[in-house]
């Protein structure tokens, strides 16, 4: 019995090398697979604020025209920031200023400051 599993994960291990090895020339052949969801599981971060633009994190409230009309030379938004402002945008299905407003809201919480700005250290005094 053991002879026979460990003929079978030999063939099974070779098999699969060969395949990975030959892939370039069998893969066209092989239809692309459409996974419901697949498309949350990874999705490449823009590099310039054109590509974040079209990434659907710009609105009327954020505008990135601006930079791109101007030439702006920088990468774009922040890789971080953007990264959990995309995750939330996909997990929530939110609108992008209300995955910014999320992002910002947890932010604030992770840092000690209220919904509204203001920080909660007890100690924390403010004059108007």
């Amino acid at each position: 019995m053991g002879y026979v599993l460990y003929s079978l994960s030999f063939s099974f291990i070779l098999i699969v090398t060969a395949l990975f090895f030959t892939r370039s020339y069998w893969r066209h052949h092989v239809p692309d697979l459409n996974i419901p969801g697949a498309g949350y599981i990874y999705s490449r971060l823009p590099a310039s604020f054109s590509g974040d633009i079209e990434a659907g994190l710009s609105s009327s409230n954020f505008d990135l025209n601006g930079n791109v009309e101007a030439g702006d030379s920088r990468r774009g938004l922040d890789d971080t920031a953007k990264a959990e402002v995309l995750k939330i945008m996909k997990k929530r299905r939110m609108t992008f200023d209300q995955a910014r407003k999320v992002y910002m809201e947890n932010r604030f919480k992770a840092n000690g400051i209220g919904a509204d700005g203001r920080p909660r250290d007890p100690k924390f005094v403010s004059f108007s």
